[in-house]
Parts: C-alpha cells; structure tokens; sequence
C-alpha cells in the first residue's frame, strides 16, 4: 500500500528533476521578439514615410526648376503649315508667404516626433505580448508536466485499488472511483496539452520562433509607489508625448491656415530655344508675381475654423491620453497586489494541501478514510499546484504591464541585447530633401537597398 501510493509532490518533483539544458531567459525571448517583430517593421516604414514629408516641407522652401519641350503646327484651320518647336527651362520660387511654407516644415517635424513616439508606444506593446507568449509557454510546459504526474499517480493508485478488491479490502465502487478520476485526469492532460500547442504556435508569431527550453521567470522590479509610477508615466509615457506633439503641430496649422488668406510673392523665369519656320531664335523672361485670394466662397475661412477645431480635438485626445496613462498605472499596480497576494497563499495553500493529503492518505491506510477521500485530497492539492503556476505567471506578467503603463517597457529600458533602432538614422538623411544624385541621396538609396533586403 505504502509503496503503490507514491506521493503526489515526489512525483512532480520528478518531472521537473531533469535538468534544462540550454535554456533561454525571458530576456533572450524578448530581445528575439525585438528583431522578429513584422509589427516593429512595419511602423518603422511609417515613421520613414512621415520623415519623409519633412523632405518634402523642406523642398517646398527652394526653387522648383522644369524643363519643356513642345511642337506643333499653326495657321488656319484647314491649312495647319506653320510648324514650331519650343525647347527650355522653367522655374519659379517663393519670395514671401507670409511663412506658410515655413510654419508646414515645423508642422511635420512635430508629426514626426509624435511618430516616434507612436513607434515607442508600439515596441511597448510588442514585448509586453512576448512576455505573455513566453509566461504561457512556461506555464503550459508546467502544466503538462504536473498533468502527466497526476497520471502516473493515479495510474498507480488504480492498479493498487485493482489488487486491493482482488483480496477483498475494498469495494468495486472503490475500483470504480479511482477508475474514473484517472479518466479524468487524462482527460485534463490531453487539455494540457492542446493548451501548450497553442501556445507554442502564439510565441512563434509573438518571438518570430520556436520556443527551445524556456525558464521560469521572475517579475520586474517594482520600485516606484503607486503615485509616484503616475506621475512619472504622465512626464513620460510616449502617448502622451505623442498627444503633446500631435498638439503643437495643430496650433501651427491654424497659423498656417491663417497665413494662406495672404498675398505671396513669387519669382519666375524661363529660358529656352524657338524653332519656327526653320529658324530658331533664343527666349528668355523673368518676372515677379504678386497674388492672394480676393473671393473662395468661404473656404478659407472653412479652412481656419476646421485647424481650430482639428486643435481642440487634439487637446482633448491629450487630456484623454492623460487620463488612461493614469488609469492604466493604477490598474497595473492593483493587477500585480493581486497577483502576488494570490502567488503567495496558493504557496502557502500547497503546504497545506500536501500536510492534509498525506494525512489522508495515512488515515486511509489505517483504514480510518475512504479512497474517495483520498482521491478529494489529492485534486485540491492538485488544484493548489495549478492555482499557483497561474499566479505566479500572472505576477510576472503584471511586473511588466507596470513598466507598460509607465513607458519603460522598451529594449533599451531593459538593456536587451540587441542593436536598437535609430530613428535620427534615416532622418538626418532625408531632412534635407537630397536630390537622388548627390552623396547623401546616394547614402540614403544604400540604406533603403539594405532595408529591402
């Protein structure tokens, strides 16, 4: 008897006797979904892209220069003979706008830092859901392990209450009762294990691999009280200096806006070659050119009204951000009191679990219990074990989801071992609005080459 009824906790000690050979950190996981992530990539285009209008806005302040070549033929309409031919360049620049061009490159240089920070904000998102992927990929492997330990235990039991109706010591229904709870013990471990797929397949898409022997982990450290982790995410979160951006770059539109219903001078010129008639002849013409609207329907003053409006939405998204990043906090610290509070009394539930089942187990021996009591003892000492892999997982995961809520979940936050983004990178390439054929377009088409590949 003694013998056939091993101990639950020798067993799961058992199965996670073997050592983990060549195991992998939360770290090496996350530094793997930093490089992977096609979520990252993507809105790094996006950032690219907004650098990009600052070259345009910046373009926007030179001269514009075209050439022009046309031919064709005049005269009367049922006589076309007169053939010409005109070849040659044209250009204009901006003398005076008022600095509506001026105040349109600021306004997409705020676009741009409120960008990177959309950026921060998504690399935040990224490692907090591979810290999920991972925990769940513990977890599930935890699970099997302690399901198949179950297994082999009541596999054991239900032969030794097989060979103990043999000699008449119990009842059939004692054979039938250890019977069914190892169906159902079975039944839990194919569960398990489903699970434990599924979440291999969700750190494949999260990691951009196969897990190989992840470890446990432990939670992040948590230094800051709740009020000062508020004050601290409100100066520093990247939503919210991504909404102070998005703040500034609206009220320099209404400037803008307001600065389109003024006069702008322009400068203008051509020069080219005429063919007509078999002659060519030289042209050549510059000018100043002074205009503002006089009558749009109302358009331009649409246009101011919308900017303001456009502002004042952009404020109350600012408020807003400011609102959730607090919220956000709060709600991360009351996750994590929860989490540890629940890590630590399914602990000290297991001690408790394992002292009542071993007494069962004993009083059964005596003949004092039932089986069915045996086996009840043995389930709640199983749930505390499992109650207790989810809780500690669940502390970790809301170690991290603070540093979330503070801004701080960043690979260069956690020192990753990775080779971080730069965006001053490509930006200080396009900044200038190089032309494809000079140094620095040549530099940029290099990065874009290496980006493509």
């Amino acid at each position: 008897m003694r013998k056939s009824m091993m101990t639950f906790a020798a067993a799961v000690a058992m199965a996670f006797a073997a050592p983990l050979a060549k195991a992998e950190t939360l770290a090496d996981a996350l530094a793997s979904a930093y490089n992977n992530s096609g979520l990252l990539e993507q809105n790094r285009a996006v950032l690219r892209a907004a650098d990009e209008d600052v070259a345009q806005a910046m373009a926007s302040l030179r001269p514009v220069i075209n050439w022009t070549a046309t031919t064709g033929f005049s005269g009367a309409i049922d006589d076309l003979k007169r053939k010409t031919t005109q070849i040659g360049l044209t250009g204009s620049y901006t003398l005076f706008d008022f600095g509506a061009n001026e105040i349109g490159l600021d306004i997409q240089k705020e676009t741009v830092l409120a960008t990177r920070q959309s950026l921060v904000n998504v690399e935040q998102q990224v490692l907090l859901g591979a810290v999920g992927a991972y925990l769940d990929v513990v977890t599930g492997r935890e699970f099997v392990a302690l399901r198949e330990a179950n297994v082999r235990v009541l596999t054991q039991e239900f032969r030794a209450a097989q060979d103990r109706f043999d000699v008449g010591e119990i009842t059939k229904t004692d054979v039938a009762l250890s019977e069914a709870r190892l169906a159902s013990a079975r039944s839990l471990l194919a569960v398990a294990q489903g699970d434990l797929a599924r979440a291999i397949e969700a750190f494949r898409v999260a990691i951009g691999r196969s897990p190989s022997s992840p470890a446990a982990a432990r939670p992040a450290p948590v230094t800051y009280s709740v009020e000062e982790a508020k004050a601290f995410a409100v100066r520093n979160h990247p939503a919210i200096i991504q909404a102070q951006h998005a703040v500034t770059a609206a009220e320099m539109a209404i400037t803008r806006a307001q600065a389109s219903t003024k006069p702008t001078l322009r400068l203008s010129g051509s020069v080219g070659f005429v063919e007509s008639g078999g002659t060519w002849g030289s042209a050549a013409d510059v000018g100043l050119t002074a205009s503002g609207p006089v009558y749009n329907g109302g358009a331009s003053a649409s246009v101011i009204r919308q900017a303001m409006a456009r502002r004042d939405n952009a404020r109350a998204q600012l408020h807003l951000a400011t609102l959730s990043v607090q919220e956000a906090v709060g709600n991360a610290y009351a996750n994590y009191s929860v989490a540890r509070a629940a890590s630590d009394a399914y602990s000290r539930a297991i001690e408790a679990q394992q002292s009542a089942y071993d007494g069962v187990r004993e009083e059964a021996r005596l003949g004092s219990r039932t089986t069915l009591e045996v086996l009840n003892a043995e389930q709640d000492l199983l749930d505390a074990r499992a109650n207790a892999l989810d809780a500690r997982a669940n502390e970790v995961l809301a170690s991290y989801a603070i540093l979330q809520a503070m801004g701080l979940l960043t690979a260069e936050q956690l020192k990753l071992n990775v080779q971080t983004y730069d965006p001053l990178t490509y930006y200080n390439l396009v900044q200038n609005a190089p032309t494809s054929y000079s140094e620095q377009g040549k530099a940029l088409d290099r990065v874009l080459e290496a980006l493509g590949k």
